[in-house]
């Protein structure tokens, strides 16, 4: 009985301490985070030039290279997949704007066809599966050669013939695909898109 009574005591006693510490452990968190969250921001801006004295009272300027983060983006983007095109995100982004096109469609289309040139034929550079079909396979010298023609052929047998989107670029790119591609296509340009 006495032990009952002695273990009844130390749990009325040590299970509000208990409560009390767990309630001011979550609010030291809160104020770590909301520290954490300024530090975050200035992490995630880096390429960010700030004036320290704006130019006028209640007007700031916030300079942001579009370029670059595009290509911080993609770098990020296939280095979470330890995709080989990481270090060739600026070439892509180039022939993006050199050709007009959306700079999400060829990492897109890699992550369809070969999860970003983890299965791709050998010697072949060719992450896109561009022109192979049957037992043809086109091969490419680099991956900046085939960055470049792939994307020149989007945007000359693509893109100036109205093939835009992953649905219609499917009609043409992929024909016997029933729609998959498309979708897949769309849903990764998406995710790389929500990063910037």
């Amino acid at each position: 009985m006495k032990t009952r009574l002695l273990l009844l005591g130390v749990y009325l006693v040590l299970t509000p301490m208990f409560v009390l510490v767990l309630i001011f452990y979550q609010l030291f968190l809160y104020h770590q985070n909301s520290n954490v969250s300024g530090k975050v921001l200035a992490a995630a801006t880096s390429n960010v030039a700030y004036n320290a004295v704006p130019d006028s009272p209640g007007n700031s300027r916030i300079t942001v290279n579009a370029h670059e983060a595009r290509v911080d983006v993609l770098a990020e983007f296939f280095g979470r997949y330890d995709s080989p095109l990481r270090e060739f995100a600026g070439q892509i982004v180039d022939a993006a704007d050199k050709y007009s096109l959306d700079y999400r469609l060829l990492p897109a289309i890699a992550m369809q066809e070969s999860t970003l040139c983890q299965k791709i034929p050998k010697d072949s550079y060719n992450c896109w599966g561009f022109g192979i079909y049957g037992g043809k396979v086109t091969r490419f010298g680099s991956f900046p050669e085939a960055i470049e023609t792939i994307s020149k052929t989007l945007a000359q047998s693509y893109h100036q013939n109205g093939l835009n989107k992953p649905s219609e670029i499917m009609s043409r790119y992929t024909p016997s695909n029933t729609g998959d591609w498309a979708g897949n296509v769309t849903y990764v340009m998406d995710r790389i898109g929500a990063a910037l």
